[in-house]
């Protein structure tokens, strides 16, 4: 699909997901506010203001284009004074038409929690809050494994382990913490991506010792995909992975070559303007489920 999205009405997206079979619904913002204004990750600094807008619209453009192939895409309109809200795995994490509305850590990012909750709200959502006192960053930070028996929940740099009773609480959910150790890798979507037919790819040394156990006795060794350092820092992990079609940023021969091997047709798309604020494929989207089974509009 090659639509220009720059002047995309966000309503006439809404009517043809709606109308749409079964295909993966994912909600998307485009970056016609996006900019690093602040720091709130190791990948920000030096970064301030250092990012082109125009080139990480034709970036995010080709992102759209190539998930659109393989799903379809509602938008949430960008607003003043939030420009990472394009990072929209961040805005909550999706469960049985219910949406933990994420409680962000850093007050840079607290700004844009109103207008996502609203969002799903008119959506026709039920949305569950999280407490102030227990940041939460939404499906940053918690993915479900493949089979959905287990949310994997990561911990220990912008989500808090507490956050983990309120889940289990409200959804009835097996919640395993993953604690993450590097802080190059914040959430645990940069690092772990759980993937179709049982696989998982991940980056070990972003993880405390009992973590890497529990992610390798949950995955047998042949499901397991190591990601090596150079392949991790292009945030490889943090993939869309829809049926069979793996969307990441540019990565090495090597994992191209693995993947390929495991039957992934795998889509690569450049996404440098992104990195500069931590984020690439996956933080540009959050998944909202299949388009049959989503509320529907009034």
């Amino acid at each position: 699909m090659s639509t220009s999205v720059t002047n995309l009405n966000p309503n006439a997206i809404n009517a043809v997901s709606i109308l749409s079979s079964a295909r993966p619904q994912l909600l998307m913002c485009a970056p016609h506010l996006y900019d690093v204004d602040y720091v709130i990750n190791p990948w920000m600094t030096g970064n301030v203001h250092n990012a082109s807008r125009d080139l990480a619209m034709k970036q995010w453009q080709n992102l759209y284009a190539a998930v659109s192939e393989v799903a379809d895409v509602l938008l949430v309109e960008p607003q003043p004074g939030s420009p990472d809200m394009v990072f929209t795995a961040n805005a909550g994490l999706l469960y049985n038409g219910e949406v933990a509305i994420s409680s962000f850590f850093h007050p840079e990012r607290q700004g844009e929690e109103p207008h996502f909750r609203r969002w799903f709200a008119e959506q026709g959502y039920k949305v569950l809050d999280v407490a102030r006192e227990t940041p939460f960053e939404g499906e940053g930070d918690a993915l479900f494994s493949e089979d959905g028996t287990r949310l994997w929940v990561g911990y220990g740099t912008r989500t808090l382990e507490s956050s983990h009773d309120l889940l289990r609480a409200a959804w009835g959910v097996e919640v395993v913490g993953l604690e993450l150790i590097d802080p190059r890798f914040y959430h645990l979507d940069t690092c772990f991506a759980p993937l179709v037919g049982g696989y998982v790819m991940y980056y070990p040394a972003a993880f405390g010792a009992d973590s890497l156990r529990e992610i390798e006795a949950f995955y047998p060794e042949d499901s397991r995909i190591v990601v090596e350092e150079a392949d991790a820092v292009r945030f490889a992990c943090n993939a869309v992975n829809i049926g069979s079609t793996i969307i990441l940023n540019r990565i090495s021969e090597e994992l191209l070559a693995r993947l390929s091997s495991l039957d992934f047709e795998v889509v690569q798309v450049e996404l440098s303007e992104f990195l500069r604020a931590g984020g690439a494929a996956k933080c540009l989207v959050m998944k909202l489920g299949k388009a049959l089974d989503a509320p529907r509009l009034t």
